[in-house]
């Protein structure tokens, strides 16, 4: 470990690690919705839905830092269309960058009709998660390597997603004030 710290303005030392692909840290996740997962319509619950999503967006995070992570936002979700009862929820996480101690991962979730071989995307989500030890303390995570045009189209967007968030931050800090 160096005496280097990181910028973010957290007191996490900085560890030179290689930058890792997306394709290494990439998850999948299935789950069949059940009556106990949805509404009085047979719908599949919005919060049931995040909170799979959360899960999802964590393995992709913990396979890229090879750490202990938190949630630290849920930036950005779109529910596109309803999950029923019996359907076949795929959940598909990938990190889109990497920033000093946080991610970005990016989730999309299908359902599968495994009768007619078909899928259909119903929701997206970007959250943003955090490196930690086992004493909650921040930890420096390795950049990202984007290797194909889609991964690079990701992490460039990432980085402006990060500055709008950024400025968001500022603005409600000045409300405040």
């Amino acid at each position: 470990m160096d005496n280097m710290h990181s910028n973010d303005g957290h007191d996490a030392p900085i560890h030179i690690v290689p930058p890792r692909a997306v394709s290494e840290s990439q998850s999948q996740m299935a789950e069949v919705v059940l009556p106990n997962d949805a509404n009085p319509l047979g719908n599949l619950l919005g919060g049931r839905l995040m909170h799979l999503i959360d899960i999802a967006g964590a393995l992709a995070a913990h396979r890229h830092s090879h750490s202990h992570v938190v949630t630290a936002s849920i930036d950005h979700i779109d529910f596109r269309r309803p999950v029923h009862i019996g359907d076949l929820l795929i959940l598909k996480s990938s990190v889109n960058r990497a920033f000093n101690t946080s991610m970005e991962i990016g989730v999309k979730c299908w359902v599968e009709n495994y009768i007619a071989g078909t899928t259909q995307h119903v929701a997206s989500a970007y959250l943003t998660f955090v490196a930690v030890d086992a004493h909650g303390k921040h930890k420096s995570v390795p950049e990202v390597a984007p290797e194909t045009d889609e991964e690079r189209r990701r992490y460039e967007d990432a980085g402006r997603r990060r500055e709008l968030r950024k400025w968001e931050l500022g603005r409600k800090n000045a409300v405040k004030s």
